[in-house]
């Protein structure tokens, strides 16, 4: 997608589509008052100038002057709005009839309808934030749960800007130090002596910002928990105990769940992403093709998951100390997916076998005992599921923080492999000062793409095409 150009006016439905209570056009460019005045009038003082930032009562009018809705009507000057000009909402009622015709008497007026996130995008190039923190606004309407908005929010506040800023800083003096170890080749060591320091604490600061970024992905988009084991081993009923109510269908018969459900669930705040898998036969018996089929797209699955629920249904030998594990339950996880994420042992239908204890671990997994029917061990697997998971994401801590999304995260990693080329030499060599340059203007031009300074029209396409229509 071409720039939208920046001279013209915009305007978009800012309110989710669908029936509400309240639903706002908003406007934004240098004939955002003119417009506002043809398609609004106001119930009193319709002779006065709008007062910026004040709420005025009135009507909607279509292109004929025919009213459309009852509704308020907000004027606010650039550049003290959140796109740096001129803006104006009309707020109405939420029906998709009303705000449609009000858009169209506004678009008739001279404004055009405005791309995804064309407004956001805007207050970038009109400098009231930078790309982080344009991002962080979309983060902010997509966060799946308080915790993923807590981060959008603290990255909007500024909180990932200034520490990259601050590299910017930092990367920009190495360039200046460099530079002058060019222009005079005799103070080159001394320059190097000086230059060591400060380029591994840029590399320290960099490895600190991905590490932080990693651990949130876990917060933004969830973690994958996928439910294997033998057929009948109560994979389904644990699905639907888990979820709180029935998704999965559930039968004595063998081999109920054909293809993989997945739903979505949280643990706390932290999102779960659960899925259901068909069961596998003993060995032996052969599945049918469309079995065989399901039997596939779980064994995907797995090798996606972050943390893999393995069910053995509950017999009284499991609780007698030191039994081996089947043999049976080892040829139902590869190795490669036993290495890949955490596995938990869970012992099903433990309602059958009361008054037993059973074992914490067992075969060097984490093992325990659970019941859907009367919900036993399920809110202690909650709480085991999602301390597993933070341990493995940097624990709760990050939420201080404002970590970087997975496209910042991978242009941080490549300004790093950058800097970490710095110091590749043949042994007993020291780097050429062109190839140091080389190396440091590439950095920069990465770190340029996460603040957004590098203003590159592909680039803010990408980013900007992932928002909603009115913001």
């Amino acid at each position: 997608m071409s720039s939208p150009g920046a001279q013209d006016t915009i305007a978009a439905i800012a309110t989710p589509p669908g029936a509400g209570g309240i639903g706002i056009v908003r406007i934004s460019g240098p004939c955002a008052l003119p417009v506002l005045g043809a398609v609004f009038r106001r119930n009193s003082g319709s002779g006065a100038p709008f007062r910026p930032r004040f709420l005025h009562y009135g009507q909607a009018l279509d292109a004929a002057g025919v009213p459309l809705d009852e509704c308020l009507a907000v004027f606010m000057p650039g550049p003290q709005s959140f796109s740096g000009e001129d803006t104006a909402e009309i707020q109405c009622h939420g029906g998709r009839a009303v705000l449609e015709g009000v858009l169209e008497a506004v678009c008739r007026q001279g404004a055009r309808l405005a791309a995804p996130g064309e407004f956001t995008r805007r207050a970038l190039l009109n400098g009231r934030l930078d790309l982080s923190r344009a991002e962080a606004v979309g983060e902010l309407i997509f966060a799946p749960t308080r915790q993923a908005a807590r981060l959008a929010r603290n990255k909007l506040a500024g909180g990932l800007g200034a520490p990259l800023e601050e590299l910017r800083f930092r990367l920009d003096s190495l360039r200046v130090e460099l530079c002058a170890a060019l222009d005079f080749p005799a103070e080159e060591e001394r320059h190097r002596q000086s230059f060591a320091l400060p380029l591994e604490e840029l590399r320290a600061a960099l490895r600190a910002l991905i590490r932080s970024g990693r651990n949130a992905a876990l917060w933004r988009g969830g973690a994958l928990a996928v439910l294997t084991g033998e057929v009948n081993a109560g994979k389904s009923s644990l699905f639907n105990a888990l979820l709180g109510r029935t998704r999965a269908l559930v039968s004595a018969e063998p081999g109920t769940t054909r293809d993989y459900l997945e739903e979505s669930l949280e643990l706390e705040g932290l999102p779960l992403r659960l899925a259901d898998t068909a069961g596998l036969r003993p060995e032996g018996e052969s599945p049918s093709a469309l079995e065989e089929a399901g039997l596939q797209a779980g064994r995907e699955l797995l090798l996606k998951a972050d943390i893999i629920l393995l069910l053995l249904e509950a017999r009284p030998e499991y609780a007698a100390p030191g039994q081996a594990l089947p043999q049976a339950l080892l040829r139902l996880l590869p190795a490669q997916e036993r290495e890949d994420a955490p596995v938990f042992l869970l012992l099903s239908k433990s309602d059958l076998c009361p008054d037993l204890s059973w074992p914490e671990e067992w075969g060097g997994l984490p093992c325990q005992a659970v019941s859907s029917r009367s919900g036993e061990g399920l809110e202690r697997l909650r709480l085991r599921l999602r301390r597993t998971l933070l341990r493995g994401a940097g624990g709760v801590s990050c939420l201080e923080e404002a970590p970087p999304s997975l496209r910042q995260t991978l242009a941080l990693e490549k300004a790093l492999a950058e800097l970490e080329d710095m110091g590749q030499a043949a042994p007993g060599e020291p780097v050429p000062e062109e190839l140091l340059s080389l190396c440091l203007d590439r950095a920069a031009e990465f770190l340029a793409e996460v603040t957004g300074c590098s203003n590159s029209e592909e680039l803010l396409d990408q980013v900007f095409a992932q928002f909603c229509i009115g913001k």
